[in-house]
């Protein structure tokens, strides 16, 4: 404790530990309010309040320092070592509660880029500022903008906001790429806005503002919630003024959103000026993670030769727009909004690359919404290539949602084809984490005649193969599939065939859900259902069989 006062910290018994400047030192540093509950003063270190601390301090200040000080024991900033250099997160934290680091915790805004390996962002160097790394908790193993590495999901990666940049790992809102940029260069206006100064502000009291305010959080939303009702006077006024620094907006985390409400309620000739400002940037935007979204929102809202005038600049850029993280979503939206006529340059880059496609995070969408819009014409060749390579898809964890597709919406022929090659390794497959749903979706969407040699396949399995399936964490799921979805002989022949290990199921998670499917196909008297376990009841009900 006296190592940790002579350093500056406070020490809290059972408690985080906080660098608080000069705490305790009379006449030198904030003190806690003490009018406040002894309560708080034992949360805050405890003690009584020191009088000349109190009367350097006024009570407005000592009651915010209370507060940032509360705030801080629940954030969890705990454990400040004054000799370590603090991380993007603890600074952002306690800067964003008034507080200060400790001067050995401070370095420049240069020194942390330079440990980065990155470049200065905007701003003064060499001014100590709090450098966020975007998107991580201290003490990640990911690197900057990364996610932290746990299990992956077995399906495809979702968009999310830590991975546009726009909230820190705390989830503080850290702005966008221009997080180093000086509040004071705003202008007097955008800072009377923000500070809610304006009750009533219409469009036309911020013209010659309007990048400014496209560029701003909450400016952006403004006008976004006025061009939907404004008159083509008003709309006429802000697209004069954003057209120049149209492509500026476009890649601006807060600007594109106005580009695309000019796209949603702009007139023909506005939506006109903008495609000739996308024209020859096509690409470029499309891999961008704002300017995608301008021209998803463009195909969807303009006309066919405007389209026709976009995506010809993606010809021979496919595959590189299809395996990235941006790129992918304007290449299925061309799929979903152009006409299937249109998209044969897709098609034709997608030969002989279905197999490594589907089992890409990102091209097993686009293969999805291919067999979705397309012509059977022009999916035939990429159903084909899907079929010689179907035992290596259902196992993979993106090829797999593929095949389920083509199971849940392809042509009979197509699913057929997936199920006569599945034949003779349910089990196996049954067991797998990806193919187990393959398998399930087989049994729905299967002819009747296919279903029933599935699930002869199962009840032909010996014994202890059975018994091992019902009990696994995967398997169990194909049983109860099929006792649900079999003709009825068939389910009683599956049934007696389950008879033996009913006693056992009961002692495992996975066993006891089959065990629940069973009684809802059984008739069971009230006595019985009342009185009897699950087990025992359904074991009584199939001695009768």
């Amino acid at each position: 404790q006296q190592q940790q006062q002579q350093q500056g910290m406070r020490f809290v018994p059972g408690g985080p530990q906080v660098y608080m400047p000069n705490a305790g030192v009379p006449n030198a540093g904030p003190m806690l309010n003490p009018a406040l509950p002894p309560q708080m003063f034992a949360m805050a270190g405890g003690g009584a309040p020191n009088q000349a601390g109190q009367q350097h301090m006024g009570n407005q200040q000592q009651t915010a320092f209370t507060h940032a000080y509360l705030q801080a024991l629940s954030l969890g900033l705990s454990g400040l070592n004054p000799n370590m250099p603090l991380d993007g997160n603890q600074m952002n934290r306690l800067a964003a509660l008034g507080m200060q680091p400790h001067p050995q915790q401070l370095y420049t805004q240069e020194d942390y880029l330079k440990r980065a390996g990155a470049q200065p962002l905007m701003g003064q160097q060499g001014m100590p500022q709090a450098v966020g790394n975007l998107g991580m908790r201290s003490g990640s193993s990911a690197g900057p903008g990364g996610i932290d590495k746990k299990h992956r999901t077995s399906g495809p990666p979702s968009p999310s906001l830590a991975s546009s940049g726009q909230y820190s790992g705390s989830g503080m809102y850290v702005g966008s790429r221009r997080g180093g940029k000086d509040n004071s260069n705003r202008s007097r206006l955008l800072e009377d806005f923000r500070n809610s100064r304006f009750q009533q502000l219409s469009l036309r009291e911020i013209i010659g503002h309007i990048v400014e305010f496209s560029q701003d959080q909450h400016g952006s939303r403004f006008i976004q919630q006025k061009l939907e009702h404004a008159t083509q006077s008003e709309k006429d006024s802000v697209f004069s003024e954003i057209i120049p620094s149209s492509y500026q907006l476009m890649t601006d985390v807060f600007g594109n959103y106005v580009i695309q409400k000019f796209f949603e309620f702009g007139s023909e000739a506005q939506k006109q000026s903008l495609v000739e400002c996308i024209q020859g940037r096509v690409l470029q935007l499309a891999l961008q993670m704002y300017g995608c979204r301008v021209i998803q929102k463009a195909l969807e809202t303009i006309t066919h030769d405007q389209q026709q005038q976009l995506i010809k600049e993606l010809d021979s850029h496919v595959l590189k727009c299809v395996k990235d993280q941006n790129g992918n979503h304007v290449v299925q939206k061309c799929i979903e909004c152009v006409e299937s006529g249109s998209l044969q340059f897709i098609i034709e880059a997608f030969h002989s690359q279905v197999l490594p496609l589907s089992t890409h995070p990102y091209g097993c969408r686009v293969i999805q919404r291919m067999l979705e819009h397309c012509t059977s014409e022009q999916t035939a060749p990429l159903l084909a290539e899907l079929h010689a390579d179907v035992l290596r898809l259902v196992t993979d964890q993106y090829g797999n949602y593929v095949v389920q597709h083509v199971l849940e919406r392809g042509a009979q022929n197509d699913k057929s084809h997936i199920v006569n090659a599945l034949m003779g390794n349910i089990a196996e497959l049954s067991q797998h984490k990806f193919a187990s749903n393959v398998v399930e979706k087989c049994v729905t969407y299967c002819t009747r005649s296919e279903r029933a040699v599935l699930v002869e396949e199962i009840c032909a399995c010996p014994d202890s193969l059975l018994y091992t399936l019902m009990k696994d964490q995967y398997a169990n799921y194909v049983v109860q599939k099929m006792i649900e979805m079999a003709e009825a002989s068939q389910r009683k022949a599956l049934m007696l065939k389950i008879r033996p290990h009913l006693a056992n199921l009961r002692k495992y998670t996975y066993g006891k859900h089959i065990l629940a499917k069973i009684e809802k196909y059984l008739p069971r008297s009230t006595s019985a259902s009342l009185t009897t376990p699950p087990s025992e009841s359904a074991a009584g009900h199939l001695s009768g069989i």
